[in-house]
């Protein structure tokens, strides 16, 4: 995903210069990411595509109202939750948020190259260590680890308590380490899952 001041520089570019091209590269930099997320409430890939493209033609239909956002990459995943909810409601679809009820498949735990060398086989086994936490654990870990969000942007983005939020991620990461035995065969992996 972009980071935040490649967002803007972006939306800043199609606010000022209508520019189709930046705008292009916003739709194609964040499209995996936000069906994603779109798809954890929806769970169709059709409503979840259709939630990302009124997004982005929102983005456009708005573009001279756009201004310089402080964090505009959970901006956008807020944009695309309140999307989601309304495609609940429009399918007539339970409209309350129960995280819970949600799936969700993380795609990495690793996020740079050097955590990219570990084996194959180690790989499987955190990823299979994740994919079985709780779907809001799960949720949470991944727009922590995956999204690089922080943990007040996850409190707002889903409606939760900050508390909440570190209380999750504290049940992920020893459920995780508990599964792999972390600290004895594991060290490196161990200080790269504990990181904040």
């Amino acid at each position: 995903m972009l980071s935040n001041v490649e967002i803007n520089n972006l939306l800043e570019a199609i606010s000022t210069r209508d520019c189709e091209k930046s705008y292009k590269a916003l739709f194609v930099s964040l499209h995996e990411s936000l069906y994603s997320f779109a798809f954890t409430f929806l769970k169709s890939s059709e409503d979840s595509e259709e939630v990302v493209s009124d997004l982005f033609i929102n983005l456009w239909m708005k573009r001279k109202n756009l201004k310089r956002l402080d964090n505009p990459k959970l901006y956008l995943l807020i944009g695309t939750k309140n999307f989601a909810l309304n495609r609940l409601k429009l399918n007539k679809r339970k409209a309350s948020l129960q995280l819970d009820d949600f799936s969700m498949h993380l795609e990495s735990v690793f996020f740079n190259p050097e955590e990219l060398a570990i084996s194959a086989e180690l790989t499987q086994k955190i990823m299979d260590a994740v994919n079985a936490l709780p779907p809001k654990c799960k949720i949470i870990f991944k727009l922590i680890k995956e999204e690089s969000l922080k943990y007040h942007e996850v409190s707002e983005l889903l409606d939760l308590s900050v508390k909440t939020v570190e209380s999750q991620m504290a049940i992920a990461l020893r459920r995780i380490r508990q599964c792999l035995e972390f600290k004895h065969e594991f060290p490196e992996i161990h200080s790269i899952l504990a990181k904040k």
